[in-house]
């Protein structure tokens, strides 16, 4: 059977360049994501087949996978959905909150849920994204950095389970990414100039700066690496660098 990988969200900014990378490294890719107009287009482009599903409905996301198996052996999977909500505490409503946690830890959950069946037998990578914003506190993050940090905790907890499978479980958390969910951020001059104030490496993170590493984690160069999560964020969580000023 051919080996396959499976990028639910595959038409994002950063899934769709991991799904580019694979693709000139001759691996076979299926794209998963919600909107078939966006889904045909990347697919067209790269050769690739795709499904159109909602990665929160667990029958919808069952199904998919279980048909994706019957074809080829799943080498990995990445789950390359989120959002972004940037509110304090007080002004955020529950069902805000609620939402946040439906589109970002769900079908993380749900991906490695459905999935486990299918990759037992011969083992595979799956990958999950969180955010640079859940290991260290930045205001006005508290829906989603509370999402994105449950995120690295199903990682660690999943990598456990499962590592008996020979299934590798890890975690990317980047930094402000230019893609299009991230538009109303980078859009707007004084929120995009506050933004590149937090890099000490003083410029916002492209897609491709993530799809090599994800790629090396989705591979069988990754085989003695689980349950890590890698932030690649410009610097932001780790360095301070000071002003001229300071």
């Amino acid at each position: 059977m051919k080996r396959i990988f499976v990028l639910i969200g595959g038409t994002g900014g950063i899934g769709s360049a991991i799904a580019r990378r694979l693709v000139k490294t001759g691996e076979s890719v299926h794209l998963v994501a919600r909107t078939e107009s966006r889904l045909s287009d990347t697919a067209n482009e790269l050769g690739c087949e795709y499904t159109v599903c909602d990665a929160s409905d667990e029958v919808a996301l069952r199904s998919t996978i279980e048909a994706i198996s019957r074809q080829n052996q799943i080498a990995g999977i990445a789950v390359c959905v989120g959002s972004i909500l940037l509110k304090p505490a007080h002004m955020t409503s529950l069902e805000e909150f609620r939402r946040c946690w439906e589109m970002n830890v769900v079908p993380a959950f749900l991906a490695i849920k459905v999935a486990i069946p299918f990759m037992r037998e011969n083992g595979g990578s799956i990958l999950l994204f969180s955010s640079a914003a859940a290991r260290i506190g930045l205001p006005n993050h508290e829906a989603i950095a509370s999402a994105k940090g449950g995120i690295i905790g199903l990682t660690q907890s999943a990598a456990a389970t499962y590592a008996g499978s020979n299934i590798r479980v890890n975690c990317i958390a980047p930094g402000l990414v230019r893609t299009e969910l991230s538009a109303k951020i980078t859009a707007n001059a004084s929120a995009e100039k506050a933004s590149l104030a937090l890099h000490p490496l003083n410029r916002l993170g492209e897609p491709e700066d993530i799809a090599g590493l994800a790629t090396w984690l989705l591979s069988e160069d990754s085989r003695w690496t689980s349950g890590q999560t890698f932030t690649i964020d410009g610097g932001l969580s780790g360095l301070k660098v000071p002003k001229a000023s300071d």
